[in-house]
């Protein structure tokens, strides 16, 4: 279909760093279809101004990726509307706490079905539509998959997972589907119950090289860059971190 734009899925897509890559990827030319689970009105409001921009540009996808059962209808949504998948971006991911000896199975479950397994899945059902376009998939990793935060054990472990999946998927979806992640680390403060206290902020500044928080747009760069301008860059994590991994 060469006159269709390409078209990337995000998931996670109606609020802060998901939102952004839309945001970055819809600029660039892609045609975007936007995951939300229960974020609806911002999700609609994206998917509104992303219209007005830019006709039949946008399109919104609803779903609890917990639920694995409905993940292939995620794919095949969006592969009906026009007809190509190109990039799938696993953005969405649930960030509890999870302190040893509190957790229960069901927090277990939630937490490995909609970080890790709903991934996994997703990246199955899209492949072969991304073969058909030499496409790609970009998973959204963490640097506490590498450095493990207390009270988040069970967090840690899903973005743990992600780093290897992103190599596994790179090793067994060659040559023709690039797989990448980027990591980020000190972007965006996290918000609600796990809002940061000021004085774990300033210590967690003070041990990051560049001595700031990164935003949004920090991450969404790194995730155009591998997705238009990394042809021979596969099974690769790039942490966005201001240096963060290098003192924890």
């Amino acid at each position: 279909m060469p006159n269709t734009p390409k078209v990337a899925l995000i998931t996670g897509a109606a609020r802060r760093i998901g939102a952004e890559i839309a945001e970055t990827l819809h600029a660039a030319g892609m045609n975007v279809v936007l995951h939300y689970h229960r974020s609806e009105a911002e999700a609609k409001t994206l998917c509104a101004r992303f219209n007005q921009q830019r006709a039949h540009s946008a399109v919104l996808v609803q779903a609890d990726l917990a639920d694995l059962s409905g993940l292939e209808s995620v794919i095949q949504k969006t592969v009906q509307e026009w007809g190509r998948l190109d990039v799938l971006i696993n953005n969405a991911s649930r960030f509890d706490k999870t302190k040893v000896g509190e957790v229960t199975q069901t927090l277990w479950q939630d937490l490995l079905n909609t970080n890790l397994a709903a991934p996994f899945f997703l990246s199955q059902a899209a492949a072969k539509h991304l073969a058909k376009f030499q496409g790609c998939i970009v998973n959204i990793a963490d640097v506490h998959g590498e450095r493990p935060m207390r009270d988040y054990a069970v967090y840690c472990m899903t973005k743990a997972g992600i780093v290897m999946l992103t190599k596994a998927l790179a090793k067994e979806l060659g040559p023709t589907i690039r797989v990448n992640a980027v990591a980020p680390g000190t972007v965006v403060p996290p918000e609600g119950e796990n809002t940061l206290s000021e004085e774990r902020a300033k210590k967690i500044l003070s041990r990051t090289v560049l001595h700031r928080y990164g935003s949004a747009a920090d991450v969404a760069k790194a995730v155009k860059f591998l997705i238009f301008e990394a042809d021979f860059i596969t099974g690769q994590v790039v942490s966005v971190d201001g240096g963060r991994l290098l003192s924890m």
